[in-house]
């Protein structure tokens, strides 16, 4: 495996960042988890965009721009020789002292990771998770905005051990009044009398890549899908659930908190969103070998 540092491709066992780095010491940075598939990285100027607007608002300088980002992704991908798999890009503040002052780091370091993922069993996507409600809340956006794509995961790991320790896959987290925010890891779907419900960002849910193309996905496939503040009711009495992320794609959920959502099988909505998911993620993206290195146009889902 060869790892991008900082301007160098070195093995993962030569790929080593300082202890003096601030990312280790407060979880100062950024991160995005981009897919690529059939050779091709997917919604990669989204994720560009999504990672300078979370740059700028924790006042990180990136140390290159947005082509030369692009670039180094895409030429990571093809030193490792991949075509489907997961990209971490993570930008720490970089080397500073061991006081928190951000100004005390002259550069930020880059970091771009290919690999392959799997973040649930395949027979989850077949059959649906268990999914449960955490004690923990989600983070303000008032203190740390979910939003921005931080470093900084413990709220969502606090969330996710209380997952584990309830033999559940996922867990779903509430925001400070009560409202559905999202998983630990994924954004949330309930799908009621054919329509498609999801909590707005402004509830304390990361704006997902690939919620939005759930949306466009829904828009094509003439599904009606509205954002509103939802509850633990609304997944309970649901008639279909289910979950969306870089790594986790689109997950049916069959369980939350002993509930069974519907009849306990992914429905017919969550069934269609996902095939023409991957359909489309097959077939679009930026290509990395040879070439001209631009969006391929999206087909339509006629039919589908």
């Amino acid at each position: 495996m060869k790892i991008y540092l900082d301007g160098q491709f070195l093995s993962q066992a030569d790929a080593k960042v300082s202890v003096f780095d601030h990312g280790l010491l407060y979880g100062d940075g950024i991160f995005e988890g981009i897919r690529f598939y059939n050779g091709r990285v997917r919604k990669l100027d989204d994720h560009m965009d999504r990672l300078w607007d979370s740059a700028k608002a924790i006042c990180l300088t990136i140390p290159m721009s947005k082509a030369e980002m692009k670039e180094a992704l895409l030429e990571t991908l093809r030193q490792n020789d991949l075509e489907d798999g997961y990209i971490r890009l993570v930008v720490t503040r970089g080397v500073g002292n061991l006081g928190l002052d951000p100004n005390r780091c002259e550069r930020a370091s880059v970091i771009i990771i290919a690999a392959k993922i799997s973040l649930y069993p395949e027979e989850h996507y077949q059959t649906g998770l268990k999914i449960i409600t955490c004690a923990t809340r989600r983070n303000s956006s008032a203190a740390v905005p979910p939003a921005v794509k931080s470093l900084n995961y413990l709220n969502n790991i606090m969330a996710k051990i209380e997952a584990n320790q309830c033999g559940a896959a996922e867990a779903l987290m509430l925001n400070e009044q009560g409202y559905l925010a999202e998983c630990t890891a994924d954004n949330i779907f309930v799908v009621k009398r054919g329509v498609i419900f999801t909590p707005p960002v402004s509830a304390g849910s990361l704006p997902g890549i690939t919620r939005g193309l759930v949306f466009e996905i829904a828009d094509e496939l003439e599904i009606p899908i509205r954002e509103r503040e939802l509850t633990r009711y609304d997944v309970f009495v649901a008639d279909e659930c289910f979950l969306t992320g870089t790594a986790a794609e689109v997950v049916p959920v069959r369980e939350c908190d002993t509930r069974i959502i519907g009849d306990g099988r992914p429905g017919a909505a969550t069934l269609r969103i996902m095939r023409a998911f991957r359909e489309k993620v097959r077939a679009t993206g930026t290509p990395f070998r040879g070439g001209a290195e631009v969006e391929a146009a999206e087909p339509a889902l006629a039919g589908a």
